[in-house]
């Protein structure tokens, strides 16, 4: 814990950049009957019954300090499918940046493992050597900001019902878009100091004699 957390405070570095890593689903919904579109004093209105489309996973990366963001919509969250993801992150979004420190919670996926499962030796072991990663303890995911992004991307985008991955991916594009183009960021307070007051009980007692 105390580890991610000295890792939120470190100061802007674009050669260094901090980025938060997590995953979602999204239950892709359909309508069986057309909707009634809004009317003067009238909501819109869906019928209860829907089509289930099945599910999509989102991979989001969040660099707090930049209120920068990124998202790609996926069919499944395998070891191949988090690889890929990082090494877009690596090659295409921070080509620049001498090593991407990664903070992710301690899903099986997340580690250099995957880089291995998805590409050979080689490339693996570039894409490797740029990542230093950090990982959230154990039910203490909410230490990673990705999942604030995340709950915000739920709330602004994807609370009603999407049909499709074509249109989630649209949707989720004009949202990454709209949020960056603000340059929405975080402002982390919560420090180690705060850590061993407030959650006291988490630290193991020392008696001493």
């Amino acid at each position: 814990m105390e580890d991610v957390i000295e890792v939120c405070h470190r100061p802007h570095d674009p050669q260094c950049p901090v980025v938060c890593v997590d995953e979602g689903g999204k239950q892709l919904i359909g309508d069986i009957r057309p909707p009634l579109p809004v009317r003067a004093g009238c909501p819109a209105k869906e019928d209860s019954e829907y089509a289930r489309n099945g599910v999509a996973n989102l991979f989001l990366a969040f660099e707090p300090l930049a209120g920068r963001r990124v998202v790609e919509v996926t069919a499944r969250r395998t070891a191949v499918d988090f690889a890929r993801f990082v090494k877009r992150l690596l090659d295409k979004v921070y080509p620049e940046a001498r090593r991407v420190v990664l903070v992710t919670d301690n899903l099986n996926t997340h580690c250099t493992g995957s880089l291995y499962e998805a590409f050979g030796p080689a490339e693996a072991r570039r894409l490797a050597e740029r990542i230093e990663w950090h990982y959230t303890p154990k039910h203490g995911s909410w230490l990673n900001m990705a999942e604030i992004e995340l709950s915000v991307l739920a709330r602004q985008c994807l609370d009603r019902r999407i049909p499709d991955t074509e249109t989630l991916t649209r949707e989720v594009a004009a949202w990454e878009l709209r949020r960056n183009t603000a340059a929405v960021k975080a402002n982390w307070q919560f420090t180690t100091v705060d850590a061993r007051v407030k959650l006291k009980k988490l630290y193991p007692t020392i008696q001493v004699q």
